[in-house]
């Protein structure tokens, strides 16, 4: 197989796809390749960012890579925090803070209706892909769980009665939106590489 750089220096994100795409597959990260700058992500949509990532490393380090943006998308919030997600509650990109300012939001609003997508963008010599999955469900009254990351402790899937948080890594990658879009990645990878 082709090598293929994972454009994120985030551990967890980097053992979730790991743990999705199995022991075939073996990846580089960032950190790798040495690459410490931080990647511009100011795309208006997920999409964007995701491509915008995959392209700088492609450009900037010649490598074959895929990088992912994902987004929390509420519905009573209009789609917020969306492709703010990791900064929603300030540039310091911390999830607890992110997590107690949807919650603050939310208070006394009846539709907690929303969804997470993934969208991964593909380069492969020179030629773009992208997969994209979702989850749906809704934003929960208070945090549940010790599990996952980012917003795992208030969200909760319709499949479930669990939060993110509250499941093992197997269940969650059952029917997380990363998960799903990382399907599709692996599928198009064992047809083309």
């Amino acid at each position: 197989m082709k090598q293929l750089v994972f454009a994120t220096s985030n551990a967890n994100k980097v053992k979730e796809i790991q743990h999705i795409m199995g022991a075939a597959y073996n990846f580089l990260s960032l950190d790798d390749i040495e690459c410490t700058e931080d990647i511009p992500e100011t795309q208006a949509t997920i999409k964007g960012n995701a491509l915008q990532k995959a392209r700088y490393v492609y450009q900037n380090y010649g490598k074959n890579c895929f990088a992912e943006d994902t987004g929390l998308l509420i519905e009573s919030l209009k789609g917020a925090p969306g492709v703010y997600s990791a900064r929603y509650a300030g540039p310091q990109k911390n999830a607890s803070d992110n997590m107690n300012k949807v919650l603050e939001q939310l208070q006394n609003v009846e539709n907690r209706q929303a969804y997470f997508k993934t969208v991964i963008a593909l380069i492969i010599d020179g030629q773009e892909h992208t997969f994209e999955g979702r989850v749906d469900g809704e934003i929960l009254l208070d945090r549940r769980g010790e599990g996952g990351f980012g917003y795992d402790p208030i969200f909760k899937p319709k499949e479930s009665n669990q939060s993110f948080a509250e499941m093992s890594a197997t269940q969650k990658d059952q029917i997380s939106h990363r998960a799903r879009a990382t399907a599709k990645l692996k599928s198009f990878l064992a047809k083309t590489v």
